[in-house]
């Protein structure tokens, strides 16, 4: 049994690795960089040639800087490989371009796993998560995790950055979002006032890293992690990058990722509304860590 695991996620946005070695319970390599996977996907319903070439470009690389071995990754995929219609053939391109091996996995899966990472660093921390809200805006999709008394109630809902970004009906889809959030909450079998808001993905983390005066290059998620972000820090932060030259909001959200944020601050703004919260706690851990954990579990069983 091997102590150490490889994973790696590639969202509907972003591309991330995480090489972490459980007997020393720290990651000792990690990559991240925005590939635009779903880039185009509303407007044509597949993933793009310029995508795939950005994605084999992002995995090579971080396989020459992390020098993993492609065959030893546990490689998942999320909302937009499940919402393609050329899916099959972008993950064979991928596997034959790079060796690695995706996985599609189904939005309750993507919850589930975001939440047992975001578990395993909250433990760590000797941080309660038995009762919480834990909310991942991607791409392509936006999971919802309810967790009362230690056990949680999955929800995905087909509204990301990038698809609300590239729609020409935004006001609609919020509109129908909110609807939707709504019309599940009152299916459960509890009261969700108590349980406190916690946040993770591109969206809170690079709000909570505005807040402690971090950019692109300097991101810390040692520093970020535990910050809380309130429904006025949202606000202020869109106006800001908003009023600033693109070329100075990029040094802090990272090459073509503004307007994304942009979509995930109105997204995040719309859940603190309809859940009644006026702030979350923003944690970098999620769903490559969860992949990391489960495969760990599971070689020890």
């Amino acid at each position: 049994m091997s102590n150490i695991v490889i994973s790696c996620d590639l969202g509907s946005n972003s591309f991330r690795v995480l090489i972490y070695d459980f007997s020393k319970d720290e990651a000792i390599g990690d990559f991240e960089t925005t590939v635009g996977t779903a880039d185009g996907l509303k407007q044509t319903g597949g993933i793009s040639n310029e995508a795939l070439q950005r994605i084999v470009t992002a995995i090579n690389q971080s396989i020459e800087k992390l020098h993993y071995n492609p065959q030893d990754v546990i490689a998942v995929t999320t909302a937009a490989m499940r919402q393609a219609k050329n899916s099959s053939f972008i993950i064979d391109q991928i596997k034959k371009q790079t060796g690695v091996s995706f996985t599609v996995i189904s939005g309750d899966k993507e919850a589930r796993l975001t939440l047992l990472g975001l578990q395993y660093s909250l433990k760590k921390q000797s941080i309660n998560s038995e009762n919480i809200i834990l909310v991942d805006i991607g791409g392509g999709s936006t999971e919802i995790v309810f967790v009362k008394d230690n056990v949680p109630v999955y929800k995905s809902f087909e509204v990301g950055i990038v698809t609300l970004s590239q729609s020409s009906n935004k006001t609609e889809i919020l509109k129908k979002f909110q609807e939707d959030i709504n019309n599940y909450i009152e299916t459960l079998p509890f009261d969700i006032q108590a349980l406190q808001l916690v946040a993770t993905a591109g969206t809170p983390t690079t709000i909570a890293a505005l807040k402690h005066n971090l950019n692109y290059q300097t991101y810390d998620k040692t520093i970020i992690n535990g910050t809380k972000v309130s429904m006025e820090d949202l606000e202020y932060y869109k106006n800001y990058l908003q009023s600033i030259p693109l070329e100075k909001a990029e040094v802090l959200t990272g090459t073509n990722r503004v307007q994304y944020i942009g979509s995930g601050i109105d997204i995040f703004k719309l859940i603190y509304r309809v859940l009644k919260k006026e702030f979350s706690i923003v944690f970098d851990e999620g769903l490559r860590e969860g992949v990391a954990v489960e495969q760990f579990l599971n070689s020890k069983n």
